[in-house]
């Protein structure tokens, strides 16, 4: 009884050959995420600005050239109903100095930029400033829109 281990052919002819499976992928292809993520960081990137303060204010307008900064600043808002804002939050006349020594605490050295609306109250917006000032921040800057030829 003799028993044939090899035929000593590689391929083992047609009949030893088998049909392949087509082998399923399993890693994840991260091109698409990495696209889809770099399109929404562009969305972000542009949008965020235009967020910055949400207080609703007419601002004047003036001639005077924009200050450069790299840090983002304080921003004190007054409406038009004379309302005090510090940044998008509400806040009465006499919390805005306390607020601020607050935050100077923690190492602010920045310039503090005072909006206020076109109809604002000239004395709200004086006090508000002098109040400021008096507790030793002397870098204010007021925000106005760059003016248009009518």
């Amino acid at each position: 009884m003799a028993m044939q281990v090899g035929s000593g052919q590689a391929g083992g002819g047609r009949r030893g050959r088998r049909r392949r499976r087509a082998v399923l992928m399993t890693e994840i292809n991260v091109t698409p995420f990495v696209d889809v993520m770099l399109v929404l960081l562009i969305i972000f990137m542009v949008a965020a600005p235009l967020l910055t303060v949400g207080v609703p204010i007419d601002l004047p307008e003036t001639q005077a050239t924009a200050l450069e900064g790299d840090t983002e600043p304080i921003t004190i808002s007054v409406n038009s109903t004379g309302e005090i804002f510090i940044q998008d939050t509400p806040i009465a006349i006499d919390e805005v100095v306390p607020k601020l020594e607050a935050i100077a605490a923690n190492g602010y050295e920045e310039r503090i930029y005072v909006r206020g609306d076109q109809d604002a109250d000239y004395g709200t917006m004086m006090k508000l400033m002098g109040r400021i000032n008096a507790a030793g921040f002397k870098r204010l800057g007021l925000v106005t829109l760059e003016e248009r030829d009518s």
